[in-house]
């Protein structure tokens, strides 16, 4: 009965009497009137307070953490519960447990978001380059301030900045943190606010302390000299386009590429990837790669997991066979963000009023903002320094009869006249008579009071310094240059992020230039003709075609998407595929290497070997008898480079190179008719091409090395005569039944 007498208390229709007394409720505002009193100053609490960096490099939550903790002795003391600090922090800011402590994992080291991070931390703080990778509760996990803020701090205790009440008016926190460097540049920092937003990539340390000084020197200097690029702390590699760069420098807008790094593990047929962009995760990698392969345009992958563990990321690529890795890195680079545009927008807080400056522009602010910090902090010491000085010349005075100080001490009836009586008997004001009145008795001798009185000429030219100091900007600055070099010398680190050039980046995949891989034969002639037959030519045809004084030099059975490393007497290494030739025939002389390659005038052909994953090694022989094992992946590189100079060592022109797989013998011919046979595990592997390798054959002043050769290939008819028993040796003269086959192959 009652739920039905509601229900029709419900139906009842709205009166008239209801609509009046509703509208006379409803109080009419103009929307600007709205936007005026409401909505401003909203945004310009979440601009001002909140989301835009000030010239210090700290958000408020950023500076309040770090104040926190510094009060609390964290600097160089040791680590305590992150629950403590948060606890502690929330007195400075009172927006919540949860936000406090995600600003702190976000400036902790384990975290890995910061170039130099502020905050020392044990336990799990999660990554940056992972979604999924959450953070240990507070209680758990302790925090230290890390060494890098005792120059965020430095002479905080000095006037350097103004303080402000908190929220409350308990306590006093700093408007700014007086940091000795750009730690604006060097820190990276994001933020949204209402109507506007912020981006700061962090630069290197070093670079930035380098340019700081440049700039201050001559406010002309080009930035790019030695600020190269942003540096991020995920490290990769950075696309370097100088127009794009020196955009954002200039106006403080724009945006620069970054790729991952990876290597390949030819043995296991996979790629590592172990640095990703700043602004990617590797689940996000995941994700869009597996929907990749999904969709069929991707087919190169038969596998791909995340392997990451305490040393690091590291994402691994299962490769199907036959797959060119370099060429399926490309692609995706392509399709997905293991290679991602960073965007800038240095959008910073200076003097409460948000502007975008370019890099330039925010080095002249902070540069001026530093200026004015030492300038109070000078002020500050001077004041001390006087007030000290004021104290010890009180104490001159008393030196003229101490005895007479005593007398008026003690013939002083009550405590209260102590003071009076001083000042009436000396000529000394108040504060000098207190701080006679207050020296121990034991203290009142003249060996002690000359002493302090020592000290008044040192007082006095300290003072006159630091006023000199005061007057002049020249020397300011040069106390900031000092400042900085210190900084770079204690805390730079080299660069995480590596710069590829734009002439490194000439050749990229592109899905339209694409070829087929199939066999082919290879064929290159003394003289540097190269031929490219596929198996169904080669059956048909008849003997190989050579430029008159011409023959064949080396040859290859391979696949057509097949890289060729080509060696010239200029130490330089061309890289070029066999895709890049068209297929000839045996009756045809071939391409002209150095005409096809665009190689430099009088630049020839000297060596040549299939690039085969860089997998192995490379044995140089030079003319003066010195032989450079050298592994095949120094001649890699990440970007398709044409070519690589310094490809060997210009000691001594190259007589001959083998391609190692493993270990077995080599003969060594020289030019007085000798051969050496030596096994290879004797050389060492180098990882630098311009090595000059070690002595292996002793040649007499006319003579050097001619050729050299693997043993398996040479029919010698007591190889022992030429074996060495330790080297470098001579090796033996070539008997008349080793000559009949001429055995100097270089494959």
């Amino acid at each position: 009965m009652a739920k039905k007498k509601q229900s029709e208390s419900s139906q009842r229709p709205i009166t008239n009497e209801k609509v009046e007394g509703l509208r006379a409720e409803i109080v009419e505002q103009p929307i600007t009137e709205t936007l005026e009193v409401n909505y401003m100053p909203y945004a310009i609490s979440v601009i001002v307070s909140r989301a835009i960096p000030e010239i210090d490099g700290f958000k408020p939550s950023h500076r309040k953490l770090l104040y926190t903790m510094y009060q609390m002795k964290l600097l160089g003391g040791s680590r305590t519960k992150s629950a403590n600090v948060v606890g502690a922090t929330m007195k400075l800011n009172p927006h919540g447990d949860g936000a406090i402590y995600e600003t702190m994992v976000r400036l902790s080291r384990g975290y890995g978001a910061l170039l130099h991070p502020l905050v020392d931390s044990k336990g799990n703080f999660g990554k940056v380059y992972s979604r999924d990778m959450a953070y240990a509760a507070s209680r758990y996990t302790e925090v230290r301030l890390d060494a890098i803020c005792n120059e965020v701090f430095r002479d905080i205790e000095r006037d350097t900045v103004d303080f402000m009440p908190n929220y409350d008016g308990s306590l006093m926190e700093p408007t700014l943190l007086p940091t000795t460097f750009p730690n604006i540049l060097v820190s990276a920092n994001q933020g949204i606010a209402v109507g506007m937003a912020s981006n700061l990539c962090g630069f290197n340390l070093g670079e930035v302390c380098d340019a700081t000084i440049a700039r201050i020197r001559d406010e002309h200097a080009h930035l790019m000299d030695t600020l190269k690029a942003p540096d991020l702390p995920t490290g990769g590699e950075l696309l370097f386009q100088e127009q794009e760069l020196s955009e954002i420098y200039r106006t403080g807008r724009g945006s620069f590429k970054v790729r991952s790094r990876w290597r390949h593990v030819p043995k296991e047929n996979l790629i590592e990837i172990y640095e990703i962009p700043y602004s990617t995760t590797v689940e996000a990698v995941i994700a869009k790669v597996t929907d990749l392969v999904k969709a069929g345009r991707i087919r190169e992958i038969a596998d791909m997991r995340d392997e990451t563990d305490l040393s690091g990321l590291k994402l691994t690529i299962d490769l199907k066979r036959g797959v060119e890795p370099d060429k399926l890195m490309q692609k995706l680079f392509r399709m997905t963000s293991l290679q991602d545009s960073i965007s800038c927008n240095f959008n910073v807080l200076v003097e409460g009023m948000p502007r975008v400056m370019g890099v330039g522009e925010i080095l002249d602010a902070w540069i001026d903002w530093r200026m004015v910090c030492i300038k109070r902090q000078t002020a500050f010491t001077i004041q001390q320094k006087k007030d000290k000085l004021h104290l010890l010349l009180g104490l001159r005075e008393i030196l003229l009869d101490i005895d007479r100080a005593i007398r008026i001490i003690r013939e002083t009836e009550e405590d209260s006249l102590v003071i009076p009586h001083l000042m009436q008997g000396f000529g000394i004001d108040e504060i000098q008579a207190d701080y006679v009145a207050d020296i121990r008795l034991r203290n009142i001798n003249k060996e002690y009071i000359l002493k302090r009185l020592s000290e008044v000429e040192e007082l006095e030219r300290d003072i006159a310094d630091l006023q000199d100091l005061m007057e002049k900007p020249a020397r300011i600055r040069k106390l900031i240059v000092k400042q900085l070099e210190d900084v770079k010398k204690k805390y730079a680190l080299p660069r995480k992020t590596s710069l590829i050039y734009e002439h490194e980046l000439e050749e990229t995949y592109d899905p339209e230039t694409e070829v087929s891989d199939y066999p082919v034969y290879a064929f290159l002639s003394k003289e540097g003709y190269l031929k490219k037959i596929t198996p169904q030519s080669l059956r048909m045809s008849g003997e190989q075609k050579y430029k008159e004084g011409d023959g064949p030099y080396l040859n290859w059975e391979t696949t057509n998407l097949e890289e060729l490393l080509v060696f010239t007497n200029r130490m330089q290494c061309y890289k070029v595929r066999l895709s890049d030739f068209d297929d000839s025939k045996a009756s045809l002389l071939g391409d002209y290497l150095p005409a096809k390659l665009e190689m430099e005038e009088g630049e020839a052909v000297v060596w040549a070997c299939l690039a085969k994953g860089y997998a192995g090694q490379i044995l140089l022989f030079f003319e003066n008898g010195k032989v450079a094992r050298v592994e095949a992946g120094a001649y890699q590189t990440v970007t398709r480079r044409k070519k690589l100079t310094g490809a060997y060592s210009d000691k001594s022109p190259l007589a001959a190179a083998l391609r190692l797989q493993e270990e077995t013998e080599v003969a060594i011919y020289s030019t007085e008719g000798r051969v050496l046979i030596f096994g290879t595990e004797t050389l060492t592997t180098k990882n630098t091409r311009s090595t000059q390798g070690v002595a292996v054959m002793t040649l007499k002043p006319k003579y050097q090395v001619q050729s050299a050769a693997f043993l398996a290939s040479c029919t010698f008819a007591n190889p022992t005569r030429y074996r060495a028993r330790s080297l470098p040796a001579a090796g033996a003269l070539l008997k008349e039944e080793d000559r009949e086959e001429e055995q100097l192959s270089l494959l």
